[in-house]
């Protein structure tokens, strides 16, 4: 994706001064110039994916409150949701909810809402397309909590995920378990939010035909205009992000899944300056370094959800990609400079 520019919302705003956090403070801690007021012109207020996490980070260390995630993504009133929560929240069922996030949340950042059905679960992940780290934990609460409140206030039912999977260190799992209801599992090699399949059908209370039909066409007509931004390459590392699950994404595979053939994919690659290879490497490097700097998974765990059939070949190749082993990048220059964005709070 070419655009990479997140607003900041009003509602964000808002919700951080009435639960008490200071905003002129958090800003100053990620290195932000501070906005005037809460109600300041629409879309004035944009930041690059880093600024973003950054910013979440502060919000983290100048509450001082571990809940201040859950709070945040449950605590949206109706008069503060977007277009697409709108459109989510008044679907047919919460299945068609996560599919109109999925399909539309593109539209204001580059992120991407994937529901992923095995079996008798439905898991659900949030990927941020132009990440080069790991998602702030305090971000990811704010939107696993929030897909939550949708579920519970659209179908009217106190819904429970069957589990949260979490890509963080074991802390505050009372917490967690209270908030959502369920098992917690820490140091996972993605943040999940798995619910049983057939929550998916539930229906919601909330569904509104007429503003759908009201909502959606400008929806589309904004999704049709950014695909005409993006390359084929940030297309190919989405789909490859999505793919490890302990397995190398082959490009035979690859190419199935973007219905078209192998050549085709990599003529088109190669139109974008790249290769299957290189955007397979720049994906695995990526998630890589966000297990190692956000987790205690041993490298031998790594390898595998990456797809290499050994740890040493997973060595090798961080190596190659970052210039030291992954142990060396975790214990010393790997988690400083994931760290290096945000400030210390004076």
């Amino acid at each position: 994706m070419k655009t990479d520019g997140v607003p900041v919302s009003h509602a964000l705003l808002a919700r951080l001064e009435t639960l008490g956090v200071d905003v002129p403070r958090t800003f100053r801690a990620a290195g932000l110039p501070v906005p005037a007021t809460a109600n300041a012109e629409p879309g004035r207020l944009r930041l690059t994916t880093q600024k973003y996490f950054a910013l979440w980070e502060a919000i983290a260390q100048v509450s001082g409150d571990p809940a201040i995630g859950l709070r945040i993504g449950a605590e949206t009133s109706h008069g503060q949701l977007d277009a697409m929560s709108l459109a989510a929240l008044h679907s047919a069922n919460f299945g068609e909810a996560l599919a109109k996030l999925g399909r539309y949340k593109r539209l204001s950042c580059p992120e991407e809402v994937v529901v992923t059905v095995q079996r008798d679960e439905a898991a659900v992940t949030f990927r941020w397309l132009l990440a080069d780290g790991f998602i702030p934990d305090l971000l990811a609460d704010a939107m696993f909590a929030s897909a939550l409140a949708m579920a519970r206030r659209g179908s009217g039912m106190a819904i429970k995920p069957r589990r949260v999977e979490l890509t963080r260190r074991a802390a505050n799992r009372v917490m967690f378990a209270r908030h959502y209801g369920c098992e917690i599992v820490f140091d996972a090699p993605n943040d999940v939010l798995v619910f049983d399949a057939a929550t998916l059908a539930v229906p919601f209370v909330t569904h509104n035909v007429d503003l759908l039909a009201a909502v959606l066409p400008q929806l589309d007509a904004g999704l049709a205009a950014l695909a005409r931004e993006q390359t084929f390459a940030d297309h190919v590392d989405a789909v490859l992000a999505r793919s490890m699950r302990g397995q190398r994404p082959s490009v035979e595979a690859l190419a199935r899944e973007l219905a078209i053939s192998k050549r085709t994919l990599q003529r088109r690659l190669a139109l974008d300056g790249t290769s299957y290879q290189q955007q397979l490497d720049r994906v695995r490097s990526r998630i890589a370094r966000r297990l190692l700097g956000s987790t205690d998974l041993a490298a031998g765990e790594i390898a595998w959800f990456l797809g290499f059939e050994e740890v040493n070949s997973f060595s090798r190749a961080f190596n190659q990609w970052e210039g030291m082993t992954p142990q060396r990048w975790r214990g010393n220059e790997g988690a400083g400079r994931e760290w290096s964005y945000l400030e210390p709070v004076v």
